[in-house]
């Protein structure tokens, strides 16, 4: 048994001591008949079993391992079970997928798995349950509750599963050098896993983690990215993003944030540890807006810090440009993590981008006209970004941290009063290009620009409304300016 030395840090979790209610549910008679008419031994196992036993809710993943064909017993339910969809057949592994309501059932045989150095893709054959629970990444995820009519809702804990369920432990069911060296991606489930449950890794895992960081190179971009994500959808990322730089992961995943870590001290004068910031923001954040694309946000949103980090004296430390600097990181960062290059990366761009501009008119007198160009430059992901810098204040001194959150109530109440009033959010010209050239018989040039341009400088400063009557009268005025004359045909 490997050590266990960290689980004195956790209380003891209280599981439910049965399946018997849940077993009895409609959906679990209609697998037990189909599991004892094919003569196939079969399990409920993972995920589904280790949620039950927490209570974490209702589990809309159900996995069940089979001695036999999964294909066949996936088959032979989706037959007896009203509604249910077509079975999805995944021949290289020998699983299938049944969608019923919205519940996924996965089927699949007890294997054996071999794995070389080069690839996580292992080399599969026919096993037996125990062959099966063995290569299950975490004890936790080994536990198995029988489909079988001799020991029906029996459940089968081979390493003692249960015991790290109620210490809140992670720990592999063999040794776990070879679990995470065999199937690196095991290494970001494990962090995972430790964030969503609250759970720690025990030592020797932690350590092997450490050990065969530098392999999760051979995981596919999309497959540690949805790790990645999920982490940050979870109450407190920080404690993911903490265990991947502790552990070596985020040198190989995320290099922007490891750069930010440290803290340097030159004539006295120090900057903070733009690092553990970063982590402090993206918890603030999750406990204010669910928006993973905005949390990606906040996970990015000093990564130009680093690269802009200078000590002028007297001035001290400077980060100039960092937001413009960040804000063009982002592109090489999704390209080469193969995120999405369309609109959402194109708002955390836009959310890095800006992220300071909210909180240097939070700092000043909030004038009506900085209201209005920061409204018109965020447009419709306003609300986003002052959430984003609302987050972003983490200052420990008391005062100033009741102060930025009172100023930003201002922003936030003065936002609403020019919104009714000038509907900056989607702006569209009050007077169209065509509108300009039709009045002056101009065709497209340079003076409709300016003219815009003038109408839109009119608006943001307060000197017009956002209306076109007004706006008619101001592209008159600065027609006039340039020399232009109005067209006949328009009068």
């Amino acid at each position: 048994m490997q050590k266990t030395s960290q689980i004195t840090e956790f209380k003891t979790v209280k599981l439910k001591d049965d399946f018997s209610k849940t077993l009895a549910l409609p959906l679990f008679k209609i697998i037990r008949e189909a599991v004892a008419s094919s003569a196939m031994e079969s399990y409920v196992i993972g995920g589904f079993v280790r949620d039950h036993l927490l209570s974490r809710g209702q589990q809309k993943d159900i996995d069940i391992v089979t001695v036999g064909s999964g294909i066949e017993l996936a088959q032979a339910v989706q037959k007896k079970l009203k509604g249910a969809r077509p079975v999805q057949i995944f021949k290289t592994y020998g699983t299938a997928m049944i969608g019923w309501k919205e519940i996924d059932l996965e089927f699949v045989g007890a294997r054996k798995e071999s794995y070389n150095e080069a690839s996580r893709n292992p080399s599969v054959i026919p096993g037996t349950l125990e062959d099966d629970q063995n290569r299950r990444d975490f004890t936790i995820n080994a536990l198995a509750v029988s489909l079988n009519e001799q020991d029906f809702g029996r459940l089968l804990d081979p390493f003692e599963g249960l015991e790290d369920l109620k210490k809140r432990i992670l720990r592999t069911p063999l040794d776990p050098e070879i679990t995470y060296s065999d199937d690196p991606l095991r290494m970001l489930r494990a962090i995972r896993f430790a964030t969503q449950l609250d759970f720690i890794i025990e030592e020797e895992s932690l350590a092997a983690i450490t050990k065969n960081a530098e392999r999760i190179n051979i995981i596919s971009k999309e497959r540690i990215v949805d790790e990645l994500t999920k982490i940050l959808a979870c109450d407190q990322p920080s404690k993911g993003f903490t265990l991947l730089e502790k552990t070596g992961l985020l040198h190989h995943i995320l290099p922007e944030l490891i750069a930010l870590k440290g803290v340097e001290e030159i004539e006295g004068q120090r900057h903070k540890d733009n690092f553990y910031h970063t982590l402090e923001v993206v918890d603030n954040l999750s406990k204010n807006s669910d928006d993973i694309w905005l949390r990606w946000a906040a996970l990015f949103h000093d990564i130009g810090k680093a690269p802009t980090k200078k000590f002028k004296p007297p001035t001290g430390w400077t980060f100039h440009n960092h937001e413009f600097v960040g804000a063009k990181m982002i592109y090489k960062i999704f390209k080469r993590l193969k995120m999405p290059l369309n609109e959402k990366m194109k708002f955390v761009q836009k959310m890095v981008f800006m992220s300071s501009r909210p909180i240097i008119i939070a700092e000043e007198h909030v004038t009506d006209s900085a209201i209005r160009r920061l409204v018109f430059d965020a447009g419709e992901y306003i609300d986003d970004l002052i959430t984003l810098c609302e987050a972003d204040i983490t200052t420990k001194n008391p005062k100033r941290f009741e102060r930025y959150h009172n100023n930003f109530k201002i922003v936030r109440e003065k936002i609403v009063a020019v919104e009714e009033k000038d509907h900056l959010r989607n702006f569209q010209p009050p007077v169209s290009g065509e509108a300009i050239m039709k009045f002056f018989g101009l065709k497209p040039s340079r003076e409709i620009g300016l003219i815009k341009e003038a109408i839109k400088e009119a608006i943001l400063e307060g000197e017009i409304p956002n209306e076109f009557e007004a706006a008619f009268e101001k592209m008159k005025e600065e027609g006039k300016k340039l020399g232009l004359n109005a067209n006949e045909k328009s009068l």
